[in-house]
């Protein structure tokens, strides 16, 4: 029987491309979106006629009822989940003293405390089988910070920090933690910049380019799979050489 891979937030950009790579090689997959139900059914049917055996379901997992919700539905057709591919992210740029607390509080809990409720419930299953895989994705805001995003980067900051710690609470019981800390990736969330813009961030790219998904979905493959099996606790970087 397929391994089953929960990515949340895969209907479009890295969770999308993450999910893609996953079905592509075989594994079952749970396709998650909060809002946007024509885009997640859209990704189901693309996937679909790829070949791809695969389910989607719309919650929002922030909400831990929903989330709960989203998890009885992945036991009743998969039985459980093997590996969580924690997605889920949004982004505000704007100075901090301009944000309500109404814009703030929804960061936190679709960048942080949809990692906490995902994780919470997936280790329901993953303790019983004393096996599993959780790879969360964050950005190189976590650690540098970045200006006019200053909630973001604390989010990211907080799921680098619980990746660590869920990583030595879990290693006894088989199952491994790690992250994916992004670096200036070519999605729609980068949208919202000008070209100006974006040729300033890709002066400060050795590589001088943007990343793509694609590249971003090997890599959490890599960490999720047992050719990563004595990999736990790491911040992963890719970033293509940011200065």
């Amino acid at each position: 029987m397929a391994k089953t891979v929960l990515v949340t937030g895969s209907s479009r950009g890295i969770g999308k491309e993450i999910a893609r790579l996953f079905g592509q090689k075989g594994y079952a997959v749970v396709l998650n979106g909060s809002k946007d139900k024509k885009a997640l059914e859209d990704t189901k049917k693309e996937f679909l006629e790829q070949g791809i055996n695969c389910i989607a379901v719309l919650a929002d997992v922030s909400v831990y009822e929903q989330c709960q919700k989203l998890f009885d539905e992945i036991q009743k057709v998969y039985g459980g989940v093997d590996i969580l591919i924690n997605n889920a992210g949004i982004a505000h740029i704007g100075l901090f003293s301009d944000m309500t607390v109404e814009q703030w509080k929804k960061i936190l809990a679709v960048n942080l405390e949809s990692v906490f409720n995902c994780t919470h419930i997936a280790l329901k299953y993953m303790l019983h089988c004393h096996k599993g895989s959780i790879v969360n994705i964050s950005s190189m805001w976590g650690q540098r910070g970045a200006s006019c995003e200053a909630v973001y980067s604390a989010t990211k900051g907080g799921v680098d920090a619980f990746t660590k710690a869920m990583a030595k609470e879990l290693g006894y019981s088989g199952i491994r933690v790690n992250a994916v800390s992004c670096g200036v990736i070519d999605t729609e969330m980068n949208s919202c910049l000008t070209e100006e813009e974006k040729q300033m961030l890709i002066e400060e790219i050795s590589l001088m380019r943007m990343g793509k998904a694609e590249e971003v979905a090997k890599l959490v493959l890599f960490l999720a799979e047992e050719s990563a099996s004595y990999i736990t606790g790491q911040v992963m970087v890719i970033d293509g050489g940011m200065m």
